[in-house]
C-alpha cells in the first residue's frame, strides 16, 4: 500500500511539471486523471475494488503513465539545461570541427 501511495504522490506532482514544461493539455489531462485516480485509491482502501476496466480503474493507470511521461520529460529538461552538459557538448562540438 505504501507503494501505491508513493505513486499517488508523484502523479499529483505531474500537472506542474507539465505546466513547467508549457505542456497545458498533458497538465489539464493529468489534473482530470489524478481526480479517478485519488477515487479509484479511495474506492479499494475503503470499500470494495470496482473491477477491472472501470472508468476509475482506466483513469487510475492512466493517470500512472502520464505521471512517468512528466517525471521522465523533467529529468531529461534538467539534465540538458545543466551546465556540465552544456559544457561537453560544446567540447563535443568543438572536436567534430577540428
Amino acid at each position: 500500500m505504501g507503494a501505491i501511495v508513493m505513486f499517488l504522490l508523484l502523479a499529483t506532482v505531474a500537472p506542474f511539471l507539465f505546466l513547467q514544461a508549457k505542456k497545458m493539455a498533458f497538465a489539464v489531462a493529468q489534473s482530470i486523471l489524478l481526480i479517478g485516480m485519488w477515487l479509484y485509491f479511495f474506492q479499494v482502501t475503503m470499500y470494495a475494488d470496482p473491477g477491472a476496466f472501470s472508468i476509475t480503474w482506466s483513469m487510475f493507470y492512466l493517470g500512472l503513465i502520464g505521471a512517468h511521461v512528466a517525471w521522465v520529460m523533467f529529468i531529461v529538461a534538467t539534465v540538458k539545461s545543466s551546465p556540465g552538459y552544456q559544457e561537453s557538448l560544446t567540447k563535443e562540438k568543438e572536436t567534430l570541427l577540428s
